[in-house]
């Protein structure tokens, strides 16, 4: 049996005002609920871990539901008969925000939420829904709602492990998850002994045991520090500790500069993987129709291709997805014609048991442990050198879609990027044809349209500044271009070895500039072959914290010129012109884990105003007035740098002039010039 998809319209209005956006008219907003029936033994469904441990009904299949929103033409007719799907990052919408230069919400509703209308002057059909089933309600966040695996009636236990942090602190207590807005694996027992919690200075550091009394599954309400660890559900003296299954109390405080490590047994897991199968029956569904009342079949503008994007975490989702197979549905057709990834690096996305590792990735610093990057990392096949497995991530070509992968140069240095396109040991690996890679130089892991005046954060540089948004534009056209016409995009621009644009750290640091007062990384967040026990390739992890073996995988980073800045790749017109060395990389300042690389965030390191300034500080690279002499003068690089993208096809002509605009008075307050 192949389950089946039914779809509730719940409310239906008028999206940005009834503006019309070009041939395809004014947009309707369809906000819907989505009934999903799953046959645990359908072959196609044998990838979701714990299938088996989901409760089923008198019918034998497994039933959830979800959150869907689709923003279409009012008339279907009018569209371009494409359709784009958005993985929502932990529920968050994002395709108007990053090809449409909209500012983020939601609940998109009014003209503003629209943009400039990038993807609706094209017709397109947007779709939203939720997929990710431990997501917790708030802030419009899209749903699913997903069963608890069991064995017998009682919900399945394991031991798992959970990191914290604190950027500010003393913080009293933590949801167990990390995050508010994402659900904890309820621990088995409240019984402190039976758990761990331990804390240390960097990944590698030897681990500090909290005695039980200094800590509980509780929350904390008061004023001030705890005077006692006495758990109780009253008032005392204005405080009071309050056992719950999912957070974690310290009487010290979780503070700066420490990585807190909880071993526990948790319980009621949920059956997480059903979220891949509801992208692919849900979308299937939408294109292929399913049943009457269906709100996209329009007998006269049927949906002819359908692709997908997803940005961090649901790009680490749509490589987990196109690996495991679920890009053909359970009639063996393909889902989506082409896919769109971006800034997930070497990673997938293990939706395991107790996957709170939905979340996090590994950095060099924060959840180094964590399984997200295991092989297979690239889209070509080859061989694990530690191991003499063989695999790749495309390996269905009946069913396999066009991929764009891109990547920043944080993906280099925190999600060990390079295995993207080498094999496991730093040897360049052609990619298929049906795959391209586009490295975004000398750019960061998250590049804010709407960014500001220059900001640290807990790093010593300034965060990367560069502007990357209007680079995802063109993606969409390429993408549509091959899938519909054949039309091949440009070839893949990233760094190689062969060309001597992939380095290793030692020579990476022989490249890099002698900035004053610059702090380097001690090198890429490194990958060290991990055992999580006999049942990790089924989505059951036995040891953790993981035995860390002696081999490892080769992970090396993007070659530099001599102002710091990439060389190879796709480059903005700020990479192109710029006023500064923006790396991928910035460091944790003083008691944040100092000189370890800080999350996801690049640096900004502005070059010196003068020549006189940069003479005082024996700074090696020129300064910003002897570039471009005057603010024209740098307007006048960056439109160049422009037009040039327009010729290689990596920016829209209609886009260059927004970039000059953007450049004007040295591009502040984005930088950070005094002149």
């Amino acid at each position: 049996m192949n389950g089946s998809v039914s779809l509730d319209i719940v409310e239906r209005i008028d999206f940005a005002g009834g503006r019309k956006f070009g041939a395809a008219g004014a947009y309707e907003r369809l906000i819907a609920r989505a009934s999903y029936a799953v046959d645990p033994a359908h072959p196609g469904n044998r990838e979701i871990v714990d299938i088996d441990f989901a409760p089923v009904g008198a019918d034998g299949l497994v039933r959830f539901s979800g959150d869907v929103e689709i923003l279409r033409p009012r008339d279907p007719a009018l569209g371009n008969r494409r359709a784009f799907f958005e993985f929502v990052n932990r529920g968050n919408r994002r395709t108007l925000q990053f090809f449409c230069g909209a500012r983020q919400t939601n609940d998109p509703r009014a003209d503003e939420d629209a943009g400039d209308g990038f993807m609706l002057e094209r017709g397109y059909t947007l779709i939203w829904a939720g997929w990710q089933g431990d997501n917790l309600p708030g802030n419009g966040r899209l749903l699913l709602d997903l069963p608890v695996a069991q064995e017998n009636g009682k919900p399945l236990t394991g031991r798992i492990t959970a990191e914290f942090f604190a950027d500010k602190g003393p913080v009293y207590y933590l949801p167990i998850s990390g995050y508010v807005s994402t659900r904890s694996n309820p621990a088995a027992s409240l019984d402190t002994r039976r758990a761990q919690l331990t804390k240390r200075r960097y990944p590698e550091s030897e681990r500090i045991a909290i005695p039980d009394g200094e800590w509980a599954f509780a929350r904390y309400h008061g004023r001030g520090a705890p005077t006692t660890l006495i758990v109780e559900t009253g008032l005392a003296e204005d405080q009071a500790i309050i056992p719950s299954p999912t957070d974690v109390f310290l009487k010290e405080g979780f503070r700066p500069g420490w990585i807190y490590e909880l071993v526990y047994d948790a319980e009621s897991p949920l059956v997480l993987g059903l979220g891949h199968a509801a992208v692919r029956d849900l979308v299937s569904f939408l294109r292929n129709g399913g049943a009457a009342g269906d709100p996209q079949s329009s007998p006269d503008a049927p949906l002819e291709k359908v692709y997908a994007w997803g940005r961090s975490q649901t790009g680490r989702c749509i490589r987990d997805y196109i690996y495991r197979g679920f890009n053909a549905d359970l009639d063996g057709r393909r889902v989506f014609d082409g896919m769109l990834s971006h800034i997930a690096g070497a990673g997938r996305l293990d939706l395991n048991r107790f996957a709170n590792l939905v979340v996090s990735s590994s950095r060099a610093w924060e959840h180094h442990y964590n399984p997200a990057d295991r092989f297979p990392f690239s889209y070509a096949s080859c061989t694990d050198h530690l191991t003499g497995r063989e695999d790749a991530i495309l390996k269905r070509p009946d069913t396999d879609p066009l991929v764009i992968h891109t990547h920043t140069a944080s993906e280099y240095w925190y999600r060990r990027a390079s295995l993207v396109h080498t094999d496991t040991q730093g040897n360049d690996l052609e990619q298929p044809e049906n795959v391209r890679i586009y490295h975004w130089s000398s750019s960061q892991h998250w590049a804010d349209p709407a960014l500001g005046a220059p900001s640290r954060g807990v790093g010593v540089n300034y965060v990367n500044n560069v502007q990357t948004y209007l680079l995802f534009r063109p993606l969409v056209d390429m993408m549509d271009a091959w899938a519909s016409r054949g039309e091949a995009p440009p070839p893949s621009r990233y760094p190689k070895r062969a060309d001597g644009s992939l380095v290793t750290q030692a020579q990476w640091e022989a490249q890099f500039p002698a900035i004053p007062g610059a702090h380097l990384p001690a090198g890429p967040n490194g990958l060290e072959q991990l055992d999580f026990g006999p049942r990790a390739d089924q989505g059951v992890l036995d040891i953790l914290p993981p035995i860390v073996g002696p081999g490892s995988y080769a992970v090396l980073v993007p070659a530099v010129d001599a102002d710091g800045n990439e060389i190879a790749g796709v480059r903005a017109p700020m990479a192109q012109a710029p006023l500064g060395t923006y790396t991928g990389w910035n460091v944790r300042a003083r008691g944040h884990g100092f000189g370890a690389t800080y999350n996801f965030v690049g640096s900004y390191i502005p070059f010196p105003d003068t020549a006189d300034e940069r003479r005082m500080l024996r700074d090696p690279r020129a300064s910003v007035e002897e570039r471009y002499g005057s603010p024209d003068g740098y307007s006048a690089a960056i439109a160049a740098a422009a037009r040039a993208l327009v010729e290689e096809g990596f920016l829209l002509a209609d886009d260059v002039e927004q970039a000059v605009d953007e450049s004007a008075d040295w591009n502040r307050p984005r930088h950070d010039v005094r002149l």
